[in-house]
């Protein structure tokens, strides 16, 4: 793609950083303050808990992420996470939809951060049309990724702002301050999703080491990133998957989503830590789906 292209879809579909589409602000910024610097990080708000979901969050900690819901699913609904990376565009795990044979019973609740309380500031929307990789393999789980195109844009607010997509650009393993978040499974056995958002956080973890014969012996692709602890103990688990991998960036004070939550062996093992979908890999990929879209961006 050269680069008159790339600049034409950038500004079509609004995914560049600077830009909110017709959100009419930045990307990546948590409208309400929350300062996750050295100290936060290691040793304050987390303490030493042992983490799988994660920990509680506050109302609108993270602006950009969504639960997709599907109407047969008992209690909250919650199916599985996505990030909102346009007023119209969820990005998402293609994984969620194995199962899923009728689009129509899926809807997008955004803006919430207790399920089953989400508030005045939450929104709800449907889905017009699932875009997922067309290489994409449930068997060892490569590209696997997806985008969701809204039925209407959504309308940004202190609750809802949209995630930024790191280009080729950014050195992503450079990046420090990286968190997890979504509704899923507080434990490894635990059977039901949680009511309340969860936020953990994690490090990076390099891919040779991630994919080396203790940890999971090849399984790991080159457009895959490893999120977690060696000891374990902190991960995300069933009911997160499509769900942000976010970091700071190390100058300013915007977060990346990085990561689109894929799978893992159990949840918080030492050795297996969360593997996650590269959204830098997949840039291009995100831009051409949006652009292509029959419907049109909400641009």
């Amino acid at each position: 793609m050269n680069w008159l292209c790339l600049l034409v879809l950038l500004a079509t579909c609004g995914l560049a950083h600077g830009t909110w589409d017709n959100c009419g602000g930045l990307c990546g910024y948590r409208s309400v303050s929350y300062d996750y610097g050295a100290a936060a990080y290691q040793y304050g708000h987390y303490g030493m808990t042992r983490v799988v979901g994660g920990t509680g969050a506050r109302e609108a900690s993270w602006p950009w992420l969504v639960s997709l819901h599907h109407a047969w699913i008992p209690g909250t609904g919650h199916m599985c996470g996505g990030s909102l990376i346009h007023s119209q565009w969820v990005l998402t795990a293609a994984h969620c939809f194995d199962d899923v044979s009728n689009i129509s019973l899926v809807y997008v609740m955004i803006g919430a951060t207790q399920l089953s309380h989400p508030g005045p500031g939450a929104q709800i929307r449907y889905v017009k049309q699932l875009r997922t990789h067309q290489y994409y393999n449930n068997k060892n789980m490569k590209n696997d990724i997806a985008l969701l195109e809204l039925d209407y844009p959504v309308l940004c607010s202190p609750y809802i702002q949209l995630a930024c997509v790191p280009d080729f650009t950014l050195r992503v393993s450079e990046l420090v301050y990286c968190f997890v978040a979504g509704w899923g499974a507080t434990s490894a056995r635990a059977s039901t999703s949680s009511d309340l958002l969860q936020e953990a956080p994690v490090h990076l973890i390099d891919l040779k080491l991630c994919n080396s014969s203790e940890w999971y012996s090849g399984e790991i692709h080159s457009s895959n990133v490893c999120a977690g602890y060696p000891q374990g103990f902190i991960d995300t688990c069933q009911g997160d998957s499509g769900g942000p991998l976010m970091c700071k960036d190390n100058i300013a004070a915007y977060y990346w989503v990085v990561g689109v939550t894929s799978w893992g062996e159990g949840c918080a093992r030492a050795k297996h830590p969360g593997v996650y979908t590269s959204t830098q890999h997949f840039y291009d990929w995100i831009l051409a789906e949006m652009a292509a879209s029959p419907y049109g961006s909400a641009s």
